[in-house]
């Protein structure tokens, strides 16, 4: 059937920007390499060859200025689709995306809106070392005004994506460079699935039970849901029935799923690739003390990368990043306490 053809992430994102501008001429995408390349990660694949390059714009190499044109755009009742190649980037355009994609709305009184849609690759995995591997979500979750999206696999990506572009504030769309179904990268297959062809939305604020459970949760985002399924299945060899939830999106946060979850598993594992000191897991895990403690058989364990640089080393990369088997046993360790 039509609806059950399967896609890798990469291209059910590009489908999904495609879908937008053949509805609404108002949505441009601009950017390094998203035209004639096609991004370097496959995001924008095959658009500039359908919409031509008036809607499809490779940029300079200055991150600041087609920020600040998207930002521009969006006020003028354009909707931008830009692309920061890495999200280690940032730190060159950092003004456009804080203090005025995410403030003007605030600052005008309402009278401006921005919808941009501000896409990025992150995450290690592959030795690119310190400056092309961190995650650093949690640093734009923290700034008022910005959304904050984070699919894990194809079906998602797309809904997703959709939403994003039709919502009127700024969105910053993360994906992992591990789970966009590339040739040249190793990705789980579970990211690639079936993908309607037409439009669907995909509401923020909603986290994705992806395997339910009642022994102990993990709440992961992107790459770390991937490995908490892997190891959720050995767990489930040993008799260990874990729940796996997918948060989805960061801003607005699904408190209630994770909340909901824990009263009936009673054990709580945050799972992340982006910095351990003042992140994810420490958000999730107040959330649970403040509301749901009393539910708690166990401390919360948290999982993340330590607050050191990604090391280039791959042995070194491997032990900074929470895998499988650190999934698992903390599992155990939760289950047998």
């Amino acid at each position: 059937m039509a609806n059950e053809r399967e896609l890798t992430m990469a291209k059910a994102i590009s489908e999904a920007i495609a879908q937008e501008m053949e509805r609404d001429p108002r949505v441009f995408v601009l950017g390094e390499d998203v035209a004639v390349y096609g991004g370097i990660f496959g995001a924008t694949q095959g658009l500039v060859e359908k919409f031509g390059p008036d809607r499809v714009m490779d940029t300079p190499i200055s991150e600041t200025a087609f920020i600040g044109a998207a930002t521009g755009a969006a006020a003028a009742g354009m909707r931008p689709v830009v692309e920061l190649m890495f999200v280690d980037f940032f730190g060159v355009c950092m003004d456009q995306i804080y203090n005025h994609l995410a403030k003007n709305t605030y600052m005008s009184g309402g009278n401006a809106r921005f919808p941009v849609v501000l896409m990025t690759a992150m995450g290690g995995g592959y030795n690119d070392a310190a400056q092309h591997s961190q995650v650093l979500y949690g640093l734009f979750a923290h700034v008022p005004g910005l959304k904050i999206v984070v699919p894990s696999n194809a079906y998602d990506a797309k809904g997703l994506m959709i939403s994003a572009i039709r919502d009127d504030n700024p969105v910053m769309y993360f994906f992992h460079k591990g789970l966009m179904g590339l040739g040249w990268m190793k990705y789980p297959e579970r990211t690639i699935t079936p993908v309607p062809e037409k439009a669907y939305t995909i509401p923020f604020g909603v986290a994705d039970i992806k395997r339910p459970g009642k022994d102990v949760t993990i709440v992961a985002l992107a790459m770390m849901v991937q490995r908490a399924l892997d190891a959720a299945d050995e767990l489930a060899q040993e008799g260990i029935d874990a729940e796996v939830i997918d948060l989805r999106t960061l801003v607005p946060l699904d408190r209630d799923a994770v909340i909901n979850s824990v009263k009936k598993t009673h054990k709580l594992i945050v799972v992340d690739e982006d910095y351990k000191g003042f992140g994810m897991t420490g958000e999730i895990a107040a959330i649970v003390a403040e509301s749901a403690l009393d539910y708690l058989d166990a401390p919360v364990k948290r999982l993340a990368v330590p607050n050191v640089p990604i090391p280039y080393s791959r042995p070194l990369e491997q032990f900074v990043i929470p895998s499988v088997e650190a999934i698992g046993n903390a599992a155990r360790q939760l289950v047998k306490k």
